[in-house]
């Protein structure tokens, strides 16, 4: 009894995880992914990212940092992932694409009139663009593009911090 107990109660549990997977993963319609995919796909093959993407506003380092010199409202997202500990841009947050699009709510804590800057590893990186595409399927209204991402920031010798915030 009490193994045929422990069996159904495994079975259930393989039952919920799955359909919480197969649910977390139903919330990108096709057609997004495959311009997620197609975005890694030439990241692979070294080749440049777009020049710019729909629904987004490119913008360079030198105007976020004026911004940040003024003191403007805006957040600064860091879409590398564990890269993000080793350097990242002064004041950036870390919003991975790989955790965005296994859940989706984690853009939730964000309002959709906030002005959201991606960045990531520059021209030939796909996650900001992919980012970008996922936060207008999503809504927000004021995404902001750093195509040239942070090596272009520290080209320019602007602030980098490490560490986990």
């Amino acid at each position: 009894m009490l193994k045929k107990l422990a069996i159904a109660l495994l079975c259930f549990t393989f039952a919920v995880v799955g359909f919480y997977n197969l649910s977390s993963a139903a919330a990108w319609p096709d057609a997004l992914l495959k311009e997620v995919e197609a975005l890694k796909a030439a990241a692979k093959e070294k080749k440049d990212m777009p020049a710019s993407i729909a629904g987004a506003i490119n913008i360079t380092g030198d105007e976020i940092k004026k911004w940040t010199d003024e003191k403007k409202k805006f957040v600064i997202m860091d879409n590398r992932g564990k890269e993000y500990e080793k350097e990242h841009i002064a004041g950036a947050v870390s919003f991975s694409i790989d955790d965005l699009l296994k859940d989706p709510k984690i853009a939730d804590k964000y309002s959709k009139d906030e002005i959201l800057v991606q960045y990531c590893n520059g021209v030939k990186c796909w996650k900001s663009p992919a980012t970008v595409l996922l936060l207008k399927h999503l809504g927000f209204k004021n995404i902001y593009w750093y195509r040239n991402g942070i090596p272009d920031w520290i080209k320019k010798d602007y602030p980098t911090v490490e560490g986990k915030k």
